[in-house]
């Protein structure tokens, strides 16, 4: 208990799956959080649970004007930011060949977009805290070759280099801020469930290539364990690094099928 005690945090995609979860376990162990999330119902409904450490504030992440309200909302209610986790994204199953104009502009207005925003302002208001952490959610698909998430991949990979980029700026500043990447895979959210589903109706078994004892998925929580991590300062010294949270599907022998 109490590894991010007096920290405050903003959680995007918070309302479900590893947001959801994250934000639960930093108001555990002692931080307050504001929830953005699009899904307001689910958001204020999760918050009020939470009690009065949590405060939802509806965020469409790919807006910059709403990024600078919700900054706005969170320093006036809490004083601070301390923790920033850049969590929110969305997919599309589609190869190069058939990815659409507005899919590749959907997913990456999200996660691209969405990440560039919340860097960009999350660091103007950590400086006035004196420091503080930026967790951004990328996946593994930024690192190996997933064909059928093509826009996802090249948000993610985005996510992967602007990552690097704040922590260098950041550490040359002398902010005092870090930043890091998280790049999970196999993890029980509605939307990787919906995307293997949609895979698997389309004739892609996403389970090819794993051994039997990998196939099981893995659960928010795992992930949000490692949000902590990043947001405590047990990880100070941690800058602009990447952490695969897969159980070893990336490494794992396989083949490209003929």
């Amino acid at each position: 208990m109490g590894r991010v005690a007096g920290k405050v945090a903003l959680v995007t995609g918070a309302a479900s799956g590893i947001g959801a979860a994250s934000s639960i376990l930093l108001i555990k162990e002692g931080a307050k959080v504001v929830l953005c999330d699009i899904d307001i119902e689910r958001g204020e409904a999760l918050a009020s649970k939470l009690g009065s450490n949590a405060l939802f504030v509806p965020l469409d992440v790919s807006q910059e004007a709403q990024w600078i309200a919700a900054i706005e909302t969170l320093l006036s209610h809490f004083g601070k930011l301390d923790i920033l986790v850049n969590n929110a994204g969305v997919v599309v199953i589609a190869n190069v060949e058939n990815t659409t104009e507005e899919a590749w502009r959907f997913v990456h207005s999200v996660g691209t977009d969405g990440t560039f925003f919340g860097s960009k302002h999350g660091i103007g208001a950590m400086r006035r805290s004196g420091g503080g952490s930026i967790i951004n959610m990328s996946s593994v698909s930024a690192i190996g070759g997933y064909p059928y998430v093509f826009a996802y991949s090249a948000s993610k990979g985005a996510i992967r280099a602007m990552t690097k980029s704040v922590a260098v700026h950041c550490a040359q500043k002398h902010y005092g801020i870090r930043c890091n990447s998280i790049h999970p895979s196999g993890i029980a959210t509605p939307m990787i469930l919906k995307r293997r589903d949609i895979a698997e109706a389309a004739g892609h078994n996403t389970e090819d290539q794993l051994p039997s004892e990998l196939k099981g998925l893995g659960t928010p929580e795992d992930v949000a364990n490692m949000v902590l991590y990043l947001a405590s300062d047990e990880s100070k010294f941690v800058n602009g690094a990447e952490f695969v949270i897969d159980n070893a599907a990336t490494i794992i022998e396989g083949k490209i099928p003929g």
